[in-house]
């Protein structure tokens, strides 16, 4: 059984569930390449969502995973994002949520990186839910590129 739903998360509660489906990416450094998502937002009843995001390429291969949290923000409408990468990146993200859209934008000073991470320097984010049907496109800047247009997929709420 789960537990309630806290009420500073309620108004995200149109995120709750597993998404799956399909996206692309590409970047000037790389080639383009398709991908397999897995995307759950999922609550124990505090005032964050969890967000786990797992994708995989079209060969079965493990390409990306995120681990991290969807907070309210300080006002109505403000979000924050706080995720763990894999690829030696923190990200904390902020932006606001209108009623079916997302905006995050994780800046330079907001990106961590270990010894051996990647140069990331700035994520921007953009989500559309429209009832079971979820897409979105990440922006990604580096030490070598400015923000520039990374990933977009299509995704599907389990039913």
């Amino acid at each position: 059984m789960s537990p309630e739903l806290h009420d500073d998360v309620t108004s995200l509660a149109f995120l709750l569930g597993t998404w799956r489906g399909d996206g692309s990416g590409s970047y000037p450094t790389i080639d383009p390449f398709g991908y397999r998502e897995t995307l759950s937002f999922d609550h124990v009843g505090d005032a964050w969502l969890s967000y786990i995001q797992e994708s995989w390429g079209v060969d079965g291969e493990p390409l990306h995973f995120e681990r991290g949290f969807l907070r309210p923000g300080a006002s109505a409408g403000d979000l924050e994002l706080v995720l763990a990468h894999p690829i030696g990146v923190t990200e904390v993200a902020h932006g606001r949520f209108d009623g079916g859209e997302l905006r995050l934008r994780g800046e330079e000073l907001a990106i961590g990186r270990a010894a051996t991470g990647l140069d990331v320097r700035g994520l921007e984010r953009r989500y559309r839910v429209d009832g079971d049907a979820l897409t979105y496109e990440i922006d990604m800047a580096t030490g070598a590129t400015p923000m520039t247009l990374h990933l977009s997929a299509s995704l599907r709420r389990d039913a």
